[in-house]
């Protein structure tokens, strides 16, 4: 085994027995790597905690406005949700993650990349699948798949044996994923899909709609060719789009859900998840494009919908299918531009009007006043013609005396 190990760090409990295990078992060098994806304060301390508990260095690399343009937008811009529900803030993170601890391992010279997730997880399915598709050179350490360590309990027994500070309380056993476009939760009550989450323990981005404001809050979001490009009238950036947006909606009680979804690895799991900023964008697109795209490619498009997110979902991002996925959705972007005013109340997203100079919404044709672009009595052909099928099914049963 190499002497040089990349590990994948956040400074939670899994990652800080890994550094101590790594070295015990492999006798290496661990270079940990902490990826930023918008995660906040939980990289505050980081770095004293990685070389205290055997750490060479630490890298801290904040990858959060890539992992907004290159993974979250183009999820946005498929309308990619999972099993109907999940908007994909973790599954969308993963490949942007990897590719960083890709490039570093690949700068350092390592031979071994080592992540922390559980072999009941889809995260590993995500990262290693990253991994071989760009470095299929590098070896892969899963040290949930190895160790005898079976538990949370066992990990903080593991790090109190050897005067290792614990990075958590005992009692805070949710598991959370956190970055710009969402938070996760799992554990505790979650486990049973028969008990009502307790949101007032749950939530850190928003509020339940119980306790949003008993006032609506309205919102414009503008687009270019399916990108957000400004909020409110002012442009920004992406990424400082959904921060925003993450503020208002949560503070409105948006985009939150609770869902038992089915796992890579054949499992179902229950989760909740917050993604405040997430669910607008999504809505707010998918207006303006009921406005844009013509009947056939929308509903293409909405097929195509499905397996983009099972793609992102099962970590296939970088895939022949999914990069070809993609290239059709940026051609039907080119028309998705305009704007979309929406009304935020106590966690409902309410359409408020859209406008774009590509709308295919022509009045003139759909008022119920006669115009010259529609003439009602070509309804009758088209009628006679569509139903003709019907009519000759018909035809046949009255002849055969099938019912």
């Amino acid at each position: 085994m190499s002497n040089k190990v990349v590990l994948a760090y956040s400074g939670g409990l899994d990652t800080t027995v890994i550094i101590p295990w790594l070295k015990e078992n492999y006798d290496c060098e661990v270079i940990a790597v902490c990826v930023d994806v918008g995660q906040g304060k939980e990289i505050d301390g980081l770095e004293e905690r990685a070389l205290s508990t055997g750490a060479s260095k630490l890298y801290i690399e904040n990858i959060t406005d890539a992992f907004v343009d290159e993974y979250v937008i183009p999820c946005v811009k498929a309308n990619a949700v999972y099993e109907g529900k999940y908007l994909l803030g973790t599954s969308m993170a993963r490949p942007g993650i990897a590719k960083a601890l890709v490039d570093i391992a690949l700068k350092e010279g390592a031979t071994a990349i080592c992540h922390g997730a559980t072999g009941k997880g889809n995260d590993q399915v995500r990262f290693e699948l990253t991994i071989k598709a760009l470095a299929p050179h590098l070896d892969i350490i899963a040290p949930w798949r190895i160790w005898d360590i079976k538990s949370r309990e066992d990990a903080i027994a593991y790090l109190e044996e050897r005067n290792i500070p614990v990075p958590m309380k005992k009692k805070e056993s949710y598991s959370r994923d956190r970055n710009l476009w969402h938070l996760s939760h799992e554990g505790l009550e979650l486990e049973d899909p028969g008990v009502e989450p307790v949101y007032d323990n749950l939530l850190q981005m928003s509020v339940t709609p119980e306790k949003a404001p008993d006032v609506a809050t309205y919102i414009e979001l503008e687009f270019e060719q399916g990108n957000p490009i400004k909020l409110n009238g002012v442009a920004m950036k992406a990424s400082d789009i959904i921060a925003s947006l993450n503020e208002v909606g949560g503070a409105n009680g948006i985009g939150i859900i609770d869902i038992c979804e089915n796992r890579v690895v054949g499992m179902k799991s229950r989760g909740v998840y917050e993604t405040p900023g997430g669910a607008i964008l999504y809505y707010a697109h998918n207006e303006l494009e009921y406005l844009c795209l013509d009947k056939q490619t929308l509903a293409y498009k909405s097929q195509l919908a499905i397996k983009f997110a099972e793609l992102v979902y099962s970590g296939e991002w970088f895939t022949p299918l999914r990069e070809a996925l993609s290239a059709f959705v940026d051609d039907t972007q080119k028309t998705v531009t305009g704007n979309v005013k929406l009304k935020l109340y106590k966690g409902n997203i309410i359409p408020a009007g859209a406008t774009s100079p590509y709308s295919l919404y022509d009045e003139d044709i759909a008022s119920f006043t006669t115009g010259d672009l529609y003439d009602h009595k070509d309804a009758e052909g088209f009628i006679n013609l569509f139903g003709l099928p019907l009519k000759v099914r018909a035809m046949m049963k009255e002849r055969s005396g099938l019912k």
